[in-house]
């Protein structure tokens, strides 16, 4: 798979809905999985979406997620993200974005297979890059 370059939203626990809305405009396959799907069941945020993704027949992708309890900063509702399967290719930016910024989870496997980071750059801007594994 080529790397890809979106916008990620972030909801205040209304994702599910704005996803919904999104996928009424736009058209398109959405699939949404709740932090109980990807491990969290016994948490107030079970029910709340971790990753949502709508992939349109324009050819364009959003993504969104609710933000855990207590976390959600109006002004400061998106990300980047970056995706794919090339290892090389997406920890070499990965690198050079965070150099000089801040890094607010680092680059690592998570509980879904893949691996996983965030970062803010130089500029402010928050990045989130995800490492899936190549198709066999």
């Amino acid at each position: 798979m080529a790397s890809r370059l979106n916008p990620y939203l972030i909801f205040a626990g209304d994702a599910r809905q704005a996803m919904e809305f999104y996928k009424e405009v736009f058209g398109g396959t959405l699939a949404l999985n709740t932090y109980g799907d990807l491990g969290q069941q016994d948490t107030p945020d079970s029910d709340k979406i971790m990753h949502g993704m709508l992939e349109t027949p324009s050819g364009f992708t959003l993504m969104g997620a609710d933000t855990p309890e207590g976390e959600h900063k109006p002004g400061n509702n998106f990300s980047v993200s970056l995706s794919g399967d090339d290892d090389t290719e997406l920890r070499g930016y990965w690198e050079k974005l965070s150099a000089d910024g801040s890094v607010s989870v680092p680059l690592d496997k998570q509980m879904w297979g893949d691996t996983f980071g965030m970062c803010t750059d130089r500029f402010g801007i928050s990045w989130m890059v995800n490492i899936g594994q190549p198709p066999s």
